[in-house]
């Protein structure tokens, strides 16, 4: 039975690739490095140190890592404040799920920082019950982690667990964590977004019935890499 639903954060709450793709290119280009929209979008969902290291491992021979999350994060953060606005129907669907007391969390690469400034400018923290960011895992999407970590913050096993996902690589983590996985195609077309139970533009599709009738994936194994 299903009792909780884990929200990935970019492309979920809120819809901003193009905010973190021009933060990207921003940085890129202060540094002399060009910035590669298509080989960067199968990297979405993935913590900035992944992200880094398939875009641009010479920035990581000159500058910390953290220095060029940082400034990344800030330029990101700036660029999209002006426009921040929950994904379409996202409010209504919280309130249904706590209506029917369904508990709610956070599972998402972003860190602490970009988490805090979507669910503030939203007006939408009072309805989660959790949060796991990527401040607070080892290992980024598509390993499994940071939704192993939302369940039990939220007291539940994997299987009593739906996460709704933009990304193809946070379903694959969604699907490793032994979860069903709501797929929003925000960020990458229908066509792009594979292994889904359930596929939706945005939130006015997706009802409380639908969710909760999803299949357990208790049988799916669990991958934790070391």
């Amino acid at each position: 039975m299903i009792k909780g639903v884990i929200f990935d954060m970019d492309g979920v709450l809120v819809d901003n690739r193009d905010a973190h793709i021009e933060a990207f290119t921003r940085l890129f280009k202060k540094y002399g490095v060009p910035f590669d929209r298509e080989k960067f979008m199968p990297s979405f969902g993935m913590t900035n140190d992944m992200i880094f290291a398939r875009q641009a491992p010479e920035l990581l021979e000159r500058y910390p890592l953290e220095q060029l999350s940082l400034e990344k994060e800030a330029l990101y953060r700036s660029i999209f404040e002006e426009s921040i606005a929950p994904t379409r129907g996202l409010v209504d669907f919280l309130k249904s799920l706590k209506e029917h007391g369904i508990k709610i969390a956070v599972g998402s690469s972003g860190n602490t920082n970009n988490v805090n400034f979507v669910l503030s400018r939203c007006h939408i923290a009072e309805y989660f019950d959790a949060i796991a960011n990527g401040d607070m895992i080892s290992h980024g999407k598509p390993d499994p982690e940071v939704y192993l970590l939302a369940a039990k913050l939220l007291g539940l096993k994997p299987e009593e667990c739906v996460v709704i996902e933009d990304a193809p690589v946070g379903i694959e983590a969604a699907r490793r964590a032994g979860m069903a996985a709501v797929a929003l195609a925000t960020t990458f077309s229908r066509d792009r977004i594979p292994d889904y139970d359930i596929l939706v533009d945005d939130f006015t599709q997706l009802g409380y019935e639908q969710v909760m009738h999803l299949p357990a994936f208790a049988d799916r194994p669990v991958q934790v890499e070391n």
